[in-house]
């Protein structure tokens, strides 16, 4: 006799659904609480000298907590709220395909590993661009200045984790046809995941 068990896929599997909660509870508490935002933000790994000198600026920087390579993965712009509807629309579609196949703790593994991935890869190209800001600042290169200033900016979201669930899902099914009820045009999963990331 055989143990095999048929259970139908979940519409809202516990790591998605959890995920998109969490995600909600901290853009209400950005929305409500003064500075969370900030606080929660990814800031970049700065030159110490770069450092001291934004520190002492009246800028007012707030820099990298080692903390903020977690708590980015759950914050988004609560100033443009498409942000957080687009990345928990797309965790919903794609997120709860690949959780109703690995199962909930290789699911939210990978989507760990994806934010952790792309903060990783972020800190790394911010830290290359904060050195060459630092090198303008040092040798008073005011045209370097605004060209490297970008490198102070933070990064806020889930859109790392999002786009490793995009490329799994694209990966693990490529021939899927994806419908938009808008736009009566199918796609299939590669070439959707790529142009809406594109979008």
């Amino acid at each position: 006799m055989s143990d095999f068990k048929y259970h139908r896929p979940s519409n809202f599997p516990p790591v998605v659904k959890n995920l998109i909660i969490i995600n909600v509870l901290i853009f209400i508490g950005q929305l409500t609480i003064t500075g969370l935002t900030e606080r929660f933000m990814l800031y970049p790994i700065l030159p110490h000298g770069l450092e001291k000198y934004m520190a002492s600026s009246e800028e007012g920087y707030y820099g990298f907590h080692p903390y903020q390579i977690f708590t980015h993965m759950f914050s988004h712009s609560p100033t443009f709220f498409f942000h957080i509807i687009f990345n928990m629309l797309v965790l919903w579609m794609f997120g709860r395909v690949l959780e109703n196949i690995w199962g909930p703790k290789r699911f939210l593994f990978f989507y760990i590993i994806c934010g952790l991935g792309a903060a990783a890869l972020h800190l790394g190209v911010q830290y290359f661009r904060a050195e060459q800001l630092w090198q303008a600042v040092q040798s008073g290169d005011q045209a370097g200045i605004p060209k490297y200033r970008g490198a102070l900016g933070g990064a806020l979201g889930a859109s790392g984790a999002i786009m490793g669930i995009m490329a799994a899902f694209a990966y693990l099914f490529p021939n899927t046809e994806l419908f938009f009820n808008s736009v009566s045009i199918s796609y299939q999963s590669q070439m959707a995941c790529i142009g809406i990331r594109g979008v």
